[in-house]
């Protein structure tokens, strides 16, 4: 699967310095909130909020025609809801991630995919739950063969995929523009790769950055 992901290059036509490393985790053992990832989320919380790269994402957002304001990205959304929200042991390690690094992750149960994940601009007319909606024509999206799994490129994340304590294979999306660097973003994923190897020591995990032009 990892190697078949891909982003359109409407996208990065969209934003140039769009980049986005990907992470499969397999023989994940998830499970509730417990007082290990409620900690890593206090400490996350803790983090002075960092305005410059949640407002880059607020451009991006207005230049496919969406207003930040009413759709905001999902890192945007959960720097505003202190203290952070407790789902499960996986979803805690990546928002914690997000939140200290101003980074939009999403987390998805890999088993659930039809089809490679791609991030591309909708036509309009792709299938989605009702968690979602349906896409607007020129939004950006991310799909698999069965239909949309996230919309407003990360605003809301389909029921269909989302992680839960049942999962044991999952992928990570860690999505970044600049001002955050390439050096920044693959630390953010070494430190999500080093949460999720505490919470399964013989989780199996592999990585790959995509950015414009590769």
């Amino acid at each position: 699967m990892l190697d078949d992901i891909w982003v359109d290059e409407a996208v990065f036509a969209l934003r140039p310095d769009f980049a986005v490393l990907l992470m499969t985790a397999h023989g994940l053992r998830n499970g509730p909130t417990d007082d290990r990832s409620r900690t890593w989320l206090a400490e996350a919380a803790e983090q002075p909020v960092q305005a410059e790269k949640i407002d880059a994402w607020k451009d991006a957002y207005r230049a496919f025609g969406a207003k930040p304001q009413k759709t905001r990205s999902s890192v945007d959304a959960l720097t505003r809801r202190l203290p952070l929200p407790e789902i499960n042991q996986a979803v805690d390690a990546y928002n914690s991630i997000s939140v200290k690094h101003a980074l939009p992750i999403g987390g998805e149960d890999l088993d659930r995919y039809v089809g490679p994940a791609r991030l591309v601009r909708a036509g309009g007319g792709e299938e989605s739950d009702e968690v979602l909606g349906p896409p607007e024509p020129g939004e950006v999206i991310w799909r698999d063969d069965l239909g949309v799994t996230c919309r407003r490129w990360n605003w809301r994340q389909g029921a269909r995929t989302r992680l839960t304590e049942e999962t044991t294979n999952a992928i990570f999306i860690l999505e970044r523009l600049e001002p955050m660097s390439l050096e920044e973003l693959k630390e953010a994923g070494e430190e999500l790769a080093d949460l999720l190897t505490e919470l399964s020591p013989e989780v199996r995990i592999s990585t790959r950055v995509a950015s414009g032009g590769k």
